[in-house]
């Protein structure tokens, strides 16, 4: 973020020109509609690609359930998946991973009635999602510093779904992970250049107006003091890198138009999908013949439809505890432990 609008513009890889911002309103992307035949999203005709081997490990699409949520009848799902990493079959992972890798740390996800939405009453916003937009910031900055002070990071540790990701770079089948989050927590050694955070984080300041940057420590030193950080340049207030809804999404995002087409594999975990564009219609850019595992506690996005994409697999319930059952088939778990 910490660039002027016209050198924003110019380097965004887009043949329209036009801005992509962080928006609340989802696009309905239809899974059925396959980026391999007629145009693709960037433009161009792609010839469709079919590969057996993956098709048939996983030619039944397998839901397990938790909490009395049915299971069907399949040729193995999640231990299908970890099959085919142990095979050598899926070497380009990219993990999509939203706030519910983070509540096992203790950080609130979105969860309506009981997530972070719910508990805003004290900073008495006009609606729930005003602490994050931009133009309500403008306004009223004090709230959203009041709710930064508690999402800071450095009061959470990571715990074991973040230490899995790593244990994917680690063992040299991590494309990149994209992550919703603004809590930093999946840097516990995941490197940065593996590492797209879609929605910013609070690593860096600057001013949303001008884009002049700003101390991330001088900036993080005012709020949580109580203070209003102010642009020196044009004395607009001064905020943390985190993409709000209206603001321009990071340079790093646009790593998805190489990224997705080459993925062999990709993990959806903690998630809702729906709520938050451009971000939750990634999912449905790759390959037609690339599993997609969604490890959540609902079904979201493309696989609530039925029936579903085959290669599709769900794995819904409490997501440390699925994470570590993934763990153990692929034998990692010890070695996350000892992370």
């Amino acid at each position: 973020m910490n660039r002027s609008r016209a050198s924003w513009d110019k380097k965004a890889p887009q043949s329209t020109g036009a801005r992509i911002t962080r928006s609340s309103q989802a696009r309905q992307a239809d899974p059925t509609e396959s980026p391999e035949s007629g145009p693709g999203p960037y433009g161009k005709q792609r010839k469709k690609q079919t590969d057996s081997a993956l098709a048939q490990d996983l030619s039944q699409m397998s839901v397990s359930g938790w909490d009395g949520l049915p299971t069907s009848v399949s040729r193995g799902g999640l231990s299908s998946v970890a099959r085919l990493v142990k095979l050598g079959r899926c070497k380009n992972v990219v993990v999509v991973a939203g706030a519910g890798i983070s509540t096992a740390s203790g950080i609130p996800d979105f969860t309506p009635g009981t997530g972070l939405y719910a508990n805003l009453e004290k900073y008495n916003i006009p609606y729930p999602e005003a602490i994050f937009n931009i133009d309500y910031f403008s306004d009223n900055p004090q709230p959203f510093f009041s709710l930064a002070k508690a999402l800071y990071p450095g009061s959470h540790r990571p715990n074991y779904i973040h230490y899995f990701i790593r244990m994917l770079h680690h063992k040299g089948l991590l494309l990149r992970m994209y992550t919703q989050n603004i809590d930093g927590l999946e840097k516990c050694g995941i490197p940065d250049d593996k590492l797209v955070e879609a929605h910013g984080s609070f690593a860096t300041a600057s001013c949303p107006l001008c884009y002049t940057t700003y101390p991330a420590e001088e900036a993080k030193r005012a709020i949580m003091n109580d203070k209003i950080p102010v642009c020196s340049f044009c004395a607009a207030t001064v905020k943390p890198d985190v993409v709000f809804f209206g603001e321009d999404l990071p340079q790093e995002y646009f790593l998805h138009s190489k990224d997705f087409p080459k993925a062999d594999l990709l993990i959806i975990m903690g998630t809702s999908l729906q709520q938050i564009e451009p971000f939750a219609s990634l999912v449905n850019t790759v390959r037609s013949t690339v599993p997609r595992l969604l490890l959540n506690r609902h079904a979201v996005g493309p696989f609530e439809k039925v029936p579903l994409r085959r290669g599709d697999h769900m794995e819904l319930g409490d997501l440390e505890v699925t994470v570590r059952r993934f763990a153990e088939m692929l034998g990692w778990n010890i070695e996350i432990e000892e992370l």
